[in-house]
């Protein structure tokens, strides 16, 4: 059999794996809700971030406002390599924000191990914060998760996660940031004597 032969039929082979992959997942209706991302305040802005026009920044502007891989992962839908991101195992409570916008995303009391190397989550603070468009990438059916404030690329959702949402936010440590929630119950307040 020639080579020419041969990769044919290797084409045409993978060509139905993937139609037979996207189709499956068509049938399961594993693609949760597409909700466009609308650029812009969102209810509850900060007064000062809330004048910022996210959709007017360059790519000029957001080269000066990101690292490196931080600019590859939220303007160009990078994905950073699994169990090298800052947060794949953090413990701590808190919340995890736009690297880009500040916008809160998620609570650290939604996250979960997932055994992927990236941070996961069932559940976003608020759907508002969240928006979800169709990836059609890599041969593949998936959900693409976005900031709706300045619509950075967050990662994908999956329909494999533990209950009460069965979701698995799937995200990029270099599209978040963490803001440690402070233990309140350990402060203690000025008594006479000290003020």
């Amino acid at each position: 059999m020639k080579n020419s032969t041969k990769i044919g039929l290797i084409a045409i082979a993978l060509g139905a794996v993937v139609l037979l992959a996207t189709r499956r997942n068509q049938d399961r209706n594993t693609t949760p809700s597409v909700k466009r991302p609308r650029v812009g305040a969102v209810p509850g802005d900060d007064p000062e971030i809330a004048e910022v026009n996210w959709s007017a920044l360059t790519e000029t502007d957001w080269k000066k406002r990101l690292t490196v891989e931080q600019y590859y992962v939220t303007r160009k839908k990078g994905t950073e390599s699994s169990f090298s991101g800052a947060y794949w195992d953090n413990k701590l409570p808190g919340q995890y924000h736009c690297v880009c916008c500040e916008l809160p995303l998620f609570d650290a009391k939604t996250k979960f191990v997932s055994g992927t190397g990236w941070p996961s989550f069932w559940d976003p603070i608020s759907d508002e914060n969240v928006a979800r468009e169709e990836d059609r990438k890599l041969f593949m059916l998936r959900t693409e998760v976005l900031c709706n404030r300045c619509g950075a690329h967050l990662g994908h959702v999956f329909e494999d996660g533990p209950e009460p949402t069965g979701l698995r936010y799937c995200l990029n440590s270099a599209a978040l940031t963490f803001r440690e929630e402070k233990d309140t119950s350990k402060e203690t307040k000025p008594t006479k004597q000290s003020q």
